[in-house]
């Protein structure tokens, strides 16, 4: 599959998924003539080729009434009847066989619920199907499959869809005016007994209560956003070094402390022995 093909149905199938809820895997509504364009140009095994068309794991349908139209057209479709045979069969109930075409549009009905991706060769099918929301068509060219983009019908669909959800509908908008009526009148009731409660005290107090009372909140709503101020907060801590004390001790107990010291130190001096002069003279007369 060439780049530009496979980005273009890579885009069209998250259209269908987004827009209209479809959801892996895929279901395939295959029809009599798309089974036998597989079968003639050697599109097999099925599941496989419309997996990778789709980027997605899928599951193949049928219907009895297709199944009944294929048995009906001869031995030229006995094999394509038997490979239809063993897909999984749609729920149509149709008492009567009906052709493959309205069978088709009848289980796909208004609005596709049960969200089919629809393979079919017939061109005025196709057209038809296109009128219908939420409804992605496959269709084979020889040997290649093709999954067509969305109609502009279906484009439409999904604008109108969406502005729907962004306004209100009149119910909602007459159940909105109840609630805030009711919100309304119990405020104007509970602000007037406040009132009259504080005109009995204090009558110079009316003024200033009405023009309270018009730019009152309502329906609970703040008139500003209130944040949190930001308060200035101590340092840490931990990362603060200890406080050393200055305190100066007594200068007399200083003095006195240098004073010891300097006895000590003088007490601890080391006195060498001297010698008499007589025995150093009786040494000198002897040598």
């Amino acid at each position: 599959m060439k780049v530009k093909k496979q980005k273009r149905h890579r885009k069209t199938v998250r259209f269908f998924s987004v827009c209209f809820g479809f959801r892996q895997p895929f279901k395939v509504l295959c029809d009599g003539t798309f089974v036998h364009h597989l079968l003639v140009n050697n599109i097999t095994p099925a599941d496989t080729a419309l997996s990778n068309c789709l980027g997605a794991p899928v599951k193949l349908f049928t219907t009895r009434c297709i199944l009944a139209e294929l048995k009906t057209l001869g031995a030229s479709y006995s094999h394509s009847f038997q490979a239809a045979n063993k897909l999984t069969i749609a729920r149509c109930d149709h008492e009567k066989r009906k052709g493959a075409d309205a069978c088709i549009l009848d289980v796909i009905g208004q609005n596709n619920p049960e969200h089919f991706f629809v393979a079919t060769q017939h061109v005025d099918l196709r057209n038809k199907l296109q009128e219908v929301p939420g409804v992605p068509l496959i269709f084979a060219l020889r040997n290649a499959l093709f999954l067509e983009p969305p109609s502009s019908f279906q484009h439409q669909f999904v604008k109108a869809s969406e502005e729907k959800r962004l306004h209100m509908t009149e119910k909602d908008h007459k159940l909105l005016e109840r609630k805030t009526g009711g919100l309304l009148e119990n405020e104007d009731v509970a602000q007037s007994n406040d009132v009259e409660g504080l005109e009995s005290h204090d009558p110079g107090l009316q003024a200033h209560n009405t023009r309270k009372r018009s730019t009152g909140k309502k329906l609970g709503v703040k008139d500003r956003v209130q944040f949190k101020r930001k308060k200035a907060k101590g340092p840490n801590p931990l990362s603060c070094k200890k406080k050393r004390s200055h305190e100066n001790p007594n200068p007399s107990s200083i003095k006195e402390s240098k004073e010891g010291d300097n006895i000590v130190r003088r007490n601890r001096r080391r006195k060498r022995p001297r010698r008499d002069k007589s025995i150093a003279g009786a040494d000198k007369d002897s040598k």
